[in-house]
């Protein structure tokens, strides 16, 4: 590989880093909230079950946290195609300092100075995992076709 294309490769790992961080903290935040919004649910009778269930179903804001978990999910993927499982996990744990934030200002949740002291030793740990290769292992080939054998 090339300097450029290694290049190429870090940036897009770290933009879909970024946005698997982005899209898992926000949907989970918008699911939070869509389910605050619908109220307790009770699974004690089938008939409060069905309404829950519908008061769920019918919500913006849980359908809009489900499309952004989805594309987290696509991200995972994504990502774990191009670095080492052992980089990619730990750098998303930046996620475990932009829920709270999100929590603070969006759904009003308080959070304690111990919390934010250990969100700040999460931080750093995520630094110190950025500045390691996000890939060790070998890039995998496509198998090679036998020759006269139809592609």
């Amino acid at each position: 590989m090339t300097s450029a294309q290694t290049q190429t490769h870090k940036t897009k790992t770290y933009v879909l880093l970024f946005l698997l961080v982005l899209l898992g903290s926000v949907g989970n935040t918008m699911l939070s909230k869509g389910m605050k919004d619908a109220g307790d649910l009770d699974i004690s009778h089938v008939s409060s079950l069905v309404a829950g269930a519908a008061r769920v179903l019918t919500s913006g804001t849980i359908w809009a946290g489900i499309a952004m978990m989805l594309g987290f999910m696509v991200c995972h993927m994504l990502v774990l195609s191009w670095a080492d499982y052992s980089f990619v996990m730990p750098f998303t744990a930046i996620a475990y300092a932009l829920v709270p934030l999100l929590g603070y200002l969006f759904l009003h949740e308080q959070v304690s100075a111990v919390r934010w002291i250990g969100i700040v030793l999460i931080v750093f740990g995520v630094v110190l995992i950025n500045r390691t290769p996000h890939r060790t292992t070998a890039q995998a080939t496509a198998p090679a076709t036998a020759p006269g054998t139809p592609n």
